[in-house]
Order: C-alpha cells, then structure tokens, then sequence
C-alpha cells in the first residue's frame, strides 16, 4: 500500500510538472505571438507613417492654381506635377516638328508676340531676326529642364541676368505668356491639351515673375557691386599716379641748372 502510494504520488508530481511544462509553453508562445502583434502593428504603423509623407511629398508640389497667376515677390524651385510637365514638353516637341525649321519657330513665336503687343517692340533693339531666335531657343532652355526643379530655376535664374536691362513687368509678362498660349492654340488645336496649357501657363508665370524679381532684388547688389569696383579701381589708378608722377621741382631745379 505504502509503494502503491508512492507511485501514485511521484506519477501526480509528474503529471502537475508536466502541465506547468506546457502552460509554461503556452504562455511563451502566446508572448510571442503578442510581440509578433505588436511588430506587425509597428510595421503598419510605420508603413502608414512613411506613406503619409510620401503624400506629403506629393503635396508640396506647386500645385496649377498657385501659378495661375505672375508671383514676383520669390523665386524658389518649383516641382510640377508629372502629367503637366510631359504634356507641356510634348506640345512644345509637336511645335517644332510642325515647323519647317527652328528659325520659323522662333519667327512665329516673335510675331504671336509683337502682333498682339507692339508697343513690346520698343525693348528689343537687337534685329528681328536674332531676337526670335533668343525667343525659341530660351523657352527651348526652359522646358527642357521642365521636369527637374533645381535645374528650372538655374536655368531661369541665368536667363533672368541675361535679362537684367530689360523692364520686365506683370503686365507684359501677361501678354507675352498669353500670346504664345494663344499661338500654340491655332497651331496646334486639339493637340494643345488642357494639361498641356495649363503648364504652360504656370511655367511662364514662373519664368515672368523670376524675371521681376531678379531685376528687382539682384540688380541693386550688382550695382553696389560695380560702384565699389569702380570705387576700388579709381583708388587704385590715383595711387599709381602718384607713385609714377615725374617730380616737377626736380625737373625744375635741373632746367634752371641748365640754363645757368
């Protein structure tokens, strides 16, 4: 009786370490199960986070409506959305072909221009001819880095120096981007899409406003500039003078030496 006992107690000992064993188990695996949870719903969370300044991302794109207007008061770079840009490079790509030479792109562009404003005229005094050319091949310059927006603003921003002479205003930024939309919708029609003008419109808003704000705030620190190598340079030419300058009472002295 007494084994027997014994047997029965060492076989319920067994029995409780076993079921410890397996809560033990179970409890591990439901630990795991839960940290696996709570990585997946990190993960989400991060997955949810990252796509969230993805849209971001996207949002600080200039959108159309904040260039339906000229902005001349900044210059910063500006990302415009995919479809616009490939549908304004495709309208200008159709232009070109269209034409039977670059020359006769950049005319017609020069006369869209000066026909609808020809008090413009009196700001080029390069002849007609060079002056269409400069017409084409910058707004060629311009769209061909449409897509890219560091290399937009470097672009204007060189021709906005070339331009520096120039008083560029809203209003005549107004005609000039009017009349080439207008030149490009009887060229091309059906082929001058929504997307494609709406690009267009933006970019030379861009570009006008650039302009204007480059004259105005770059063109006084080029001339503080200049002054002060002018400045420099008159210091400089007083200096040598004087370091050069034949010495009159000696001469003098000599000449009368001479003459006695």
């Amino acid at each position: 009786v007494g084994t027997s006992h014994l047997f029965h107690l060492h076989r319920t000992a067994i029995a409780s370490m076993a079921d410890e064993s397996a809560q033990a188990q179970e409890d591990e695996y439901t630990e795991e199960v839960e940290d696996g949870e709570e990585l997946e719903e990190e993960e989400v969370e991060g997955e949810e986070a990252a796509a969230e300044g993805e849209e971001g991302e996207e949002h600080s794109e200039i959108s159309l409506g904040a260039l339906k207007d000229v902005n001349d008061k900044s210059f910063d770079e500006v990302r415009l959305p995919q479809d616009v840009v490939q549908e304004a490079q495709a309208a200008w790509s159709a232009f070109l072909g269209a034409a039977t030479s670059r020359e006769a792109a950049g005319e017609a562009i020069y006369a869209a221009l000066f026909d609808s404003a020809p008090s413009l005229q009196s700001l080029f005094k390069t002849p007609r001819s060079v002056m269409a050319m400069r017409f084409m091949n910058g707004l060629n310059s311009i769209i061909s880095v449409l897509q890219s927006p560091s290399q937009l603003k470097i672009t204007v921003e060189t021709l906005g120096f070339q331009h520096l002479d120039l008083e560029v205003t809203v209003p005549r930024v107004v005609i000039f981007r009017d009349a080439i939309i207008d030149l490009f919708d009887m060229e091309m029609g059906a082929r001058f899409t929504s997307k494609a003008k709406a690009g267009f419109r933006a970019m030379l808003n861009y570009v006008g406003g650039a302009y204007i704000y480059i004259r105005r705030e770059y063109a006084v620190r080029i001339r503080t500039i200049m002054t002060s190598w002018k400045t420099a340079t008159n210091k400089v030419d007083d200096m040598l003078e004087d370091e050069f300058a034949p010495d009159a009472e000696g001469e003098g002295e000599g000449g009368e030496g001479e003459e006695g």
